[in-house]
């Protein structure tokens, strides 16, 4: 199931990205929607064979996800390179300490790409592989968002400064709220896994801690709100502020 990406969207900005190799296709012989026409055009444009298939072979493929009568069988997907990150005058990383689920890791790349971030940064290990199930989860978005792999997240997030960004862990530990940062510069932002939350030393190695205040009785919120709520802070700041009035976030 891993090398299978299922539904119209998934599937139509895999073609169009062209970031993940598809090898074949296969769509539901009674599905005549405007966006499969659109796919089976990107198709024929691409070289890539299309399958009709009756729909219970389609069910069967999916093994239970959601297809919307199409399903594409995909090569491996890539990671990116690092220099990937650093394409826009200031970028926004999205650095993740050990996500392991497939579906938060698709859900993250999701908002990242709507708040126009550079790229997402991960660990080889302790993180949820580029799997058809985070390409799924984050509807298309991973066609769009590079995700660079390293060996060493901590040495990861060094080349990260070197490069001029300042490092901001969400944490609740943090010193200050997330809306009191100043991140018109370069930044990086860097969220903990689904249990452990940031690891030590690599809170050690932020410049600085935000927390987003809980106020109720449950103690977290899931990474990928945590991320967005930040992120779109990080889009208001950016909007109401010249881009030549500030060189870097202000602890």
């Amino acid at each position: 199931m891993d090398n299978r990406i299922c539904g119209i969207h998934p599937v139509y900005e895999a073609l169009v990205s062209r970031r993940t190799p598809i090898e074949r296709i296969h769509i539901a012989r009674e599905s005549h929607s405007g966006k499969l026409k659109e796919i089976l055009e990107l198709a024929r444009e691409r070289d890539v064979p299309v399958r009709k298939e009756e729909r219970s072979v389609l069910d069967r493929m999916a093994e239970g996800t959601v297809h919307q009568g199409v399903i594409a069988v995909a090569s491996a997907i890539s990671y990116a390179d690092f220099e990937a990150l650093f394409k826009p005058d200031k970028p926004v990383v999205v650095v993740l300490d050990g996500v392991e689920d497939p579906h938060n890791l698709g859900a993250v790349i999701r908002t990242a790409e709507a708040c126009r971030a550079s790229g997402i940064l991960v660990p080889e290990r302790h993180s949820a592989p580029l799997s058809t199930t985070v390409v799924k989860a984050s509807a298309g978005a991973s066609a769009y968002v590079p995700v660079v792999r390293v060996k060493n997240l901590v040495n990861g997030i060094d080349a990260l400064k070197e490069r001029g960004l300042w490092v901001v862990g969400i944490d609740p530990a943090g010193t200050q709220d997330w809306t009191d940062f100043d991140y018109t510069g370069p930044v990086a932002l860097v969220l903990g896994g689904e249990h452990r939350g940031l690891r030590r030393l690599v809170r050690e190695h932020c410049d600085a801690l935000v927390r987003l205040p809980m106020l109720g009785n449950i103690a977290s919120l899931n990474i990928s709100v945590a991320a967005a709520v930040v992120l779109y802070e990080i889009v208001r700041q950016r909007r109401a502020t010249p881009s030549n009035s500030k060189e870097a976030p202000q602890e």
